[in-house]
């Protein structure tokens, strides 16, 4: 509800005495008619401050603490609940109450319209004020440059925008105002004759209802007359009240924005014409009005309203999970088996077909192979710094190990082929020293490589906050991608020396030759490495350690199924064929 003056501003000692009853006497009868607020009474407290500063920070002080005390923000009255303020009837009264109140969101009306005379210090007004009204959230509703004669009626006949503006400054020379309001005769929205005495004794009290359309008016429900007797000076149709317990007016032209929202100003509209729009992904914002949503601590993220923030889970792949669990029984799985493979060939290191193929070589591998088995286990499980160092350090000596064995094992294919003719030179590289050399070359290469990465830029322990938007990655970072890649490269090197020889020593007589077995072992492993990179980089967390885990076990299963699967299958279920004769007639 607002209070709508159809007179002059002349203000008098006697005449804020009248408001102030007119005031009491409204209230008054709010609170005794049940239907126009149930269950709520409605109270106020009036303080003059005697045109003293000191008086009126003590009242704005007073009316922020409990009763009889002298305490900002401290309130324990239960039935004293400040809900607005009505500053003083000058501008420097109000912005002193303003400059506490504020404080505490007390609300003030920031809705206001400008008016000015035409000319340069009219147009420099309206700039200059509209600029820093609006840096304060000041609302300017419209404003208006008028010839000076037309100041007063033009004032009072402006239709506003889409609220009436609370405020009104009014740039000029007073009699350029008030002298015209006199002689101003018009109808009001309501079709009534409004006009303006000499002494300005006249308000109109005015009721703004919301339709079902949308659109809202005001409506005429009471009025002031200063000129009645005391008793017959205030009169109010309380049929004619309208509450709305679904919308309630604003001094503005947009609601609040909820938590979880913020504000945006449409171009060309004054500050507080905005939208209410939804934060931007991964923002929030906790308070009502908020001007743009803020990012939460790296540490959280926003909760589906955007209106709080909640702690990240804490991300990397544990044995307890379902795919942990995969994966390592997996990798135990394959670690048995080769366990098995290694004992068969041990009990069985005198039959023919261990002795055509190199056992030293042979249980070399085996061991190789089963602990890059085991080392996929440091992927799983919480990194720490120690699993950090040591992942891919032992994962790619334990494969250079194995690889190399590989390569060894072939190359001994084409020696011993070579060997059989005569005259020819292969005979003497046949040995032990040979395949020992070339099985702890490859390592100590691959191990230097390593201990160059460990020193200059070894992997560590990191926190990565940003890929995931609810959780944090705990993940081992490789300190130097590219020595990661000098790594990967050697290995890649070694086995695509090994395919080169297998497959050119697969047609080689059969009783020598693994060639054919460790082509389709190299085969698998040169496929799953190269198709490891690609998937390794667009991968994240918990997903890009299961790649690489897979990696391992999927190429390490390739070197036992293919190179020993067939010894094995002789060995164990056809060992009538694991005889000097049967390999000689192959």
């Amino acid at each position: 509800m607002k209070v709508t003056s159809q007179n002059s501003t002349e203000k008098t000692t006697f005449q804020n005495y009248q408001q102030f009853l007119a005031l009491a006497f409204a209230v008054n009868e709010i609170n005794k008619d049940p239907t126009l607020l149930p269950n709520i009474t409605l109270g106020f407290r009036i303080y003059d401050h005697g045109d003293l500063v000191r008086r009126i920070y003590a009242n704005s002080l007073s009316m922020l603490s409990s009763q009889g005390q002298m305490f900002p923000n401290y309130k324990c009255d239960k039935q004293d609940q400040l809900l607005s303020v009505i500053a003083g009837l000058d501008s420097q009264t109000s912005m002193q109450i303003a400059s506490l109140v504020g404080i505490l969101k007390i609300p003030q009306w920031n809705w206001i319209a400008l008016f000015a005379p035409e000319g340069d210090s009219g147009e420099n007004f309206i700039q200059t004020l509209t600029k820093v009204l609006n840096q304060n959230d000041i609302c300017v509703a419209y404003s208006k440059i008028i010839e000076s004669d037309d100041m007063g009626e033009t004032v009072f006949r402006s239709p506003g925008s889409e609220f009436d503006p609370q405020v009104m400054i009014l740039y000029g020379d007073s009699s350029l105002i008030l002298d015209p309001l006199r002689n101003i005769r018009f109808n009001n929205s309501i079709g009534e004759e409004v006009s303006f005495d000499e002494r300005g004794e006249i308000y109109d009290i005015e009721n703004m209802v919301f339709f079902p359309n949308e659109s809202f008016g005001y409506v005429k429900v009471g009025r002031v007359d200063l000129r009645w007797p005391t008793d017959q000076d205030f009169t109010i149709n309380s049929d004619a009240v309208v509450w709305s317990t679904e919308r309630m007016p604003y001094a503005r032209c947009a609601e609040i924005c909820s938590p979880g929202y913020q504000k945006r100003v449409s171009e060309g509209k004054p500050v507080c014409c905005y939208e209410c729009i939804r934060c931007p992904e991964g923002t929030f914002s906790n308070h009502t009005d908020e001007a743009r949503c803020a990012q939460c601590p790296r540490d959280q993220y926003p909760n589906k309203n955007q209106d709080q923030c909640i702690s990240k889970k804490i991300h990397f792949l544990s044995y307890q999970e379902s795919l942990g669990i995969i994966l390592t029984s997996l990798a135990l799985f394959l670690s048995l088996i080769t366990c098995l493979v290694l004992l068969s060939f041990i009990k069985y290191r005198d039959t023919p077909i261990v002795k055509a193929n190199n056992r030293d070589l042979t249980y070399v591998l085996l061991i190789s192979l089963l602990l890059c088995f085991l080392c996929s286990l440091l992927f799983i499980g919480r990194p720490t710094k120690v699993t950090c160092l040591l992942r891919q350090t032992a994962f790619s000596i334990t494969f250079s190990v194995a690889v190399s064995s590989v390569l060894a094992k072939t190359v001994m294919v084409v020696l011993a082929f070579m060997a059989t003719k005569p005259g020819n030179m292969a005979r003497k590289l046949l040995g032990r020293q040979f395949t020992n050399s070339l099985v702890l070359a490859c390592p100590l290469i691959q191990g230097v490589i390593c201990a160059v990465w460990m020193i200059n830029s070894p992997p560590f322990r990191n926190l990565d906050f940003h890929s995931l938007a609810q959780e944090i990655i705990v993940e081992c970072n490789e300190g130097s991608v590219n020595m990661f890649y000098i790594v990967l490269g050697f290995l890649g090197f070694l086995s695509f020396v090994s395919f080169v020889v297998a497959f050119l020593a697969r047609k080689l007589p059969d009783s020598f030759n693994e060639a054919k077995f460790i082509t389709f072992s190299m085969l698998v492993f040169c496929s799953v490495w190269i198709s490891f990179v690609p998937t390794y980089l667009s991968t994240k967390g918990k997903s890009m350690v299961a790649v690489e885990i897979f990696s391992i076990l999927a190429s390490g299963a390739g070197l036992l199924g293919c190179i020993f699967l067939p010894k094995c299958y002789i060995i164990l279920l056809r060992p009538n064929l694991n005889c000097k004769d049967n390999l000689m007639r192959r």
